[in-house]
């Protein structure tokens, strides 16, 4: 076995001590993932969302077409992004996923910031066990609890059942089936991916600063927002980001609590690509999608490349 493992070492070994090769392959692995996962996959939906709607399988038609043996028809459809930007319908499902999507974002930041502020100040013995509570919902299925809200908001359920009781009513509230519902249950589901990069930046923040700006005078409420917060705002962006992404193109959520008042991107993709099986629409649905979570990507990266420099 020695003389097998010094047979092979010295070659490895010169791999491994090769920076070139060795930089280019730790690089190379995150740019095959998203090339695989991701730009292959875009190329493909881009491809059909410029395609036109036909009868059979796949339902579109090729966008590159040869007539003979010299000549390619090209076959560009732009008629799928114009009906995007002209059609009512389109319009009121990018403003439903923006204003259900900034709702939930700004209530997750005013809930989760004071917990990941109290999670951090905490002592080193409680910080796990708060950490634990944080990421314990992930341990049941995601759509197990969206069907645990229903239970709540429903006619029949613990809300309703608690107000009729008490008297304070006198017939159950409809808190299902609306945007209230879609905006709790999307607040309830997304608050931990709000919490944890706050409680990874406000850990390590210096408690030496927050304590010279007391001993100067500076009241607590001015201490926070002169020192705490702009020092935060790293896992404030980082949240935002993790937080609005996905709401923007919820589905689960909207389908189960909103019924058919809560019509996001989710919502519409799945209906345009099953219900009405016109993949050209729904691919172009997607892509305006996508374009539209890049955009808040690029002004992060550029904050972070300002804040480095």
């Amino acid at each position: 076995m020695a003389q097998k493992n010094s047979k092979f070492s010295p070659t490895f070994d010169r791999i491994l001590q090769n920076k070139w090769i060795g930089r280019n392959l730790l690089v190379g692995i995150p740019y095959f993932w998203i090339i695989v996962f991701f730009l292959i996959p875009f190329a493909i939906v881009l491809q059909i969302s410029f395609s036109e709607v036909v009868e059979g399988m796949p339902p579109y038609k090729p966008l590159l077409e040869w007539v003979t043996d010299k000549f390619l028809h090209v076959h560009l459809n732009l008629h799928n992004y114009i009906m995007l930007f002209t059609d009512d319908i389109y319009g009121f499902a990018f403003w439903q996923s923006i204003k259900l999507a900034s709702i939930c974002t700004s209530f997750c930041l005013l809930i989760g910031y004071p917990m990941a502020y109290y999670m951090a100040r905490s002592s080193e013995r409680m910080q796990p066990l708060l950490l634990l509570l944080v990421m314990l919902p992930f341990w049941s299925s995601f759509l197990l609890r969206v069907y645990a809200w229903m239970g709540i908001l429903g006619n029949g359920g613990i809300i309703n059942t608690i107000l009729l009781s008490w008297g304070i009513i006198d017939q159950p509230v409809s808190l299902l089936y609306n945007d209230f519902a879609v905006a709790l249950g999307m607040i309830y589901c997304y608050l931990p991916f709000m919490i944890l990069p706050l409680y990874a930046t406000l850990v390590k923040l210096d408690m030496s600063l927050l304590e010279a700006a007391s001993d100067l005078g500076c009241q607590p409420f001015k201490v926070f927002l002169s020192i705490t917060l702009p020092l935060s705002k790293t896992g404030v962006i980082s949240g935002c980001i993790l937080v609005f992404i996905p709401s923007m193109g919820e589905f689960v959520i909207p389908e189960l609590l909103g019924g058919s008042e809560s019509f996001m991107l989710g919502k519409l993709i799945w209906t345009e690509f099953f219900n009405n099986r016109d993949w050209p629409v729904a691919s172009a649905v997607a892509i305006v999608m996508i374009i539209l979570m890049i955009v808040p990507l690029i002004f992060v990266q550029r904050f972070h490349t300002q804040e480095k420099s």
